[in-house]
């Protein structure tokens, strides 16, 4: 495991959390989804992987600042500061050079800080075996997780029926499917073929190289220069210059489904992305009427709701299934079936005048 690395995918804000989550409190600084903020959760579970000095925290300057005051064991040396968001192809992209830089035989895995997965035995072994194939082969590797409803909000992979020889739970991929409508998903599940894309990849560095290159000509040059400044004075200013010439895109679009080597690791550990409020409610223990509540207060003749409160006491009356969440000066209120359209009150604070809200 010398050569193996973690990087934890850690710079978005994570709007389908507001009010909570905000520029200077981001999803994965928040303990929502535990006794832990995520990104410590994430920290915690790859350290049954490796020694610390093997995880890196790719992130922004701000949001590095303030998990290193969440978590005092790291130093600047566990960080690959992203000039800005570009989304995941680059950020992945220049975390593999710079491992690159320090071992020529690195392999990345690559985890988004905001996922939660409880059962880190089965995580650990089969990271261990995705590892070990990616050592063997030169293939890109993602974890699928085995669907159990027909999700609408996942992305898909199809895979092929038998796996790897002698390397069992490995498949290779046929297909890429963007978020279904519900009749499809209802298919992917049925078929047995499908598995949530998980967002969550093992691979040489030297591979997704070699494929940016191929499938993203002008990121790959763009990163090359950057390469070769790494460990020079000139840095700071190369990384910055060629960060503003690069164009956002996602590994999923700009690589994976561009390729034609990528196995899928069968992740038999649980999983949730933590994507929206009505998640969370799933993830928490509630009481004899179905509410999942985070506040003083009182609920009565209500069932089936998520209330999560820091400064005021929730009094409610017959509620049903709603979301209700406040925080420093701002009051959410929405069914939890609308969970996954949040955004459509976030996007729209700037034109009301409300920005310091964000």
């Amino acid at each position: 495991m010398e050569n193996y690395y973690s990087v934890v995918l850690a710079g978005g804000v994570g709007k389908r959390f507001w009010p909570l989550s905000k520029k200077k409190s981001p999803k994965q600084l928040l303990d929502i989804a535990g006794d832990q903020s995520m990104v410590n959760l994430t920290i915690d579970r790859l350290r049954s992987l490796s020694d610390l000095d093997h995880i890196y925290i790719m992130t922004n300057e701000e949001q590095a600042e303030m998990i290193r005051e969440q978590n005092g064991e790291l130093t600047e040396d566990n960080f690959i500061i992203e000039p800005s968001g570009k989304n995941t192809a680059p950020a992945i992209g220049l975390a593999a050079i710079h491992l690159l830089k320090r071992d020529p035989d690195a392999i990345m895995g690559l985890f988004p800080a905001d996922h939660l997965i409880k059962d880190k035995t089965t995580f650990t072994k089969t990271v261990k075996a995705a590892i070990a194939s990616a050592k063997k082969h030169k293939a890109l590797f993602t974890f699928g997780i085995e669907p159990t409803y027909p999700a609408t909000g996942y992305g898909y992979i199809q895979v092929e029926k038998k796996g790897l020889p002698g390397e069992p739970g490995i498949f290779k991929s046929k297909t890429f499917a963007e978020k279904p409508n519900s009749e499809t998903a209802k298919l992917f599940l049925k078929s047995g073929e499908f598995f949530w894309n998980s967002g969550m990849f093992v691979w040489q560095a030297k591979m997704i190289i070699e494929k940016i290159n191929r499938f993203l000509p002008e990121l790959g040059a763009c990163l090359n220069d950057i390469s070769e400044s790494i460990g020079t004075p000139d840095y700071p200013e190369t990384v910055a210059k060629k960060w503003k010439t690069i164009q956002p895109i996602s590994i999923d679009y700009g690589v994976l489904e561009q390729a034609c080597r990528i196995n899928v690791v069968k992740a038999r550990f649980d999983w949730s992305d933590v994507g929206s409020w009505d998640t969370i409610y799933k993830l928490e223990k509630k009481d004899k009427n179905r509410n999942a509540v985070r506040s003083k207060g009182l609920l009565l003749r209500s069932s089936g709701n998520y209330i999560y409160s820091k400064d005021l006491k929730i009094f409610a009356l017959g509620i049903k299934n709603l979301v209700v969440v406040e925080n420093e000066g701002a009051l959410l209120i929405m069914p939890r079936s609308e969970s996954e359209n949040i955004k459509e009150i976030v996007d729209s604070l700037p034109l009301i005048g409300e920005e310091e809200l964000l």
